[in-house]
């Protein structure tokens, strides 16, 4: 697949928005010692993703692959606002303020 068709794209919509209520509806539920290893866990889980990225573009998959480095983008760019990562680069993450 070379394109994001409108069922793809509806596919993506769909599991996003109940994501977003799920999450949305939850309580916050911060555990100090599950952060021990927070940026390992978010390196690990960003490295997985790259890896299903070249898999899919290897196998033509264009679209997941796609998707996959908007995953891994995603979770560098959260880890940022967490503090787990501490970068200086408002072109590479969102939300970074750079430093005056």
């Amino acid at each position: 697949m070379n394109e994001v068709t409108d069922d793809k794209l509806k596919k993506y919509f769909a599991i996003a928005e109940r994501a977003f209520t799920k999450a949305k509806e939850s309580k916050e539920s911060v555990k100090l010692d599950v952060l021990k290893n927070a940026r390992g866990d978010f390196l690990d889980t960003v490295e997985r993703y790259i890896e299903d990225a070249k898999h899919f573009s290897e196998e033509g998959d264009k679209v997941n692959a796609f998707a996959a480095l908007n995953y891994a983008h995603g979770w560098l760019d959260a880890g940022v606002k967490l503090g787990i990562f501490d970068v200086n680069d408002n072109k590479l993450f969102a939300g970074v303020e750079l430093e005056k």
